[in-house]
């Protein structure tokens, strides 16, 4: 089954000057995430912008990855960098062959589900008003389809494997369209997580295209031994040196123990991130 990793850098030029790097945590995570997705002859390319491809390969990891594809256009097509910051997954997705699984480079896929006719997406996520507000506080010019379930609840996209072309074309279409018609407002939440995770619910509904999860939402924070999710894990890492210290040698002894073949690519890591 292929798979594909993201990487857009217009949210981090919205908001930064200077060269671009990933963090040290986010680095490792992508490249386990990349060579444990390949283990059983699996391939996973990685989705991104020009700016994102010579970063890799400066950086001397692009051998990680099956292919570059430098698909996701720097300016998002035109698309608000800040609000959509997610936006570079579904433009990447847009330009992929379904089926197909989309994986953030901060989530591992420890044991591979069964893949068939369904929708697997990360887990189902609660409709919380402050997180996924009712229809009425969109502003986005008729670009939602009217008939679409507002009770539906919104899929979390850190795992998900589209199935056909069908589910994926009109998934990709309508979030697209929500982005580029959104009244700019500077909200960084809500827009971004209705356009990535609530429509892809109501595309599924709307489309009547099975979903399975890989997670249960009540048992998110359970311990489980099929995948990884960095998730908030980053921001404890930012504020606690110690924790990220143990993670990124815990990184290291992983790949050293799994991927001894791959053991360069940590020094290519260190010279790489931030």
């Amino acid at each position: 089954m292929d798979a594909f990793h993201i990487i857009s850098t217009a949210p981090y030029f919205a908001k930064n000057s200077g060269a671009f790097a990933l963090e040290d945590f986010d680095l490792y995570c992508a490249v386990i995430s990349a060579l444990t997705w390949r283990r059983d002859g699996s391939r996973i390319f990685l989705c991104c912008d020009s700016i994102g491809g010579e970063y890799i390969r400066s950086s001397g990891l692009s051998e990680v990855w099956n292919d570059i594809r430098e698909c996701v256009p720097e300016d998002l097509d035109d698309i608000d960098p800040e609000m959509f910051w997610a936006a570079g997954k579904i433009l990447a997705m847009r330009n992929m062959k379904a089926p197909c699984v989309m994986i953030d480079t901060d989530f591992i896929v420890w044991n591979k589900p069964p893949f068939g006719k369904d929708i697997i997406a990360a887990h189902r996520e609660e409709i919380k008003p402050d997180i996924y507000p009712p229809a009425e506080y969109f502003s986005a010019k008729g670009h939602i389809v009217p008939d679409f379930s507002w009770e539906v609840l919104p899929l979390n996209t850190a795992f998900f494997y589209v199935p056909d072309e069908d589910y994926k074309e009109f998934y990709t279409s309508q979030a697209i369209a929500f982005m580029r018609s959104a009244e700019r407002c500077g909200e960084r939440l809500k827009y971004m997580v209705f356009a990535e995770q609530r429509m892809a619910a109501m595309c599924a509904e709307y489309t009547g295209t099975e979903v399975r999860t890989l997670l249960d939402k009540d048992i998110l924070f359970f311990p489980q031994d099929s995948f990884t999710h960095l998730w908030g894990a980053k921001q404890v890492m930012r504020e606690h040196p110690e924790l990220r210290a143990q993670f990124i040698s815990r990184c290291e002894q992983r790949i050293r123990r799994d991927f001894p073949e791959w053991e360069w690519t940590v020094e290519a890591v260190r010279g790489a991130s931030r």
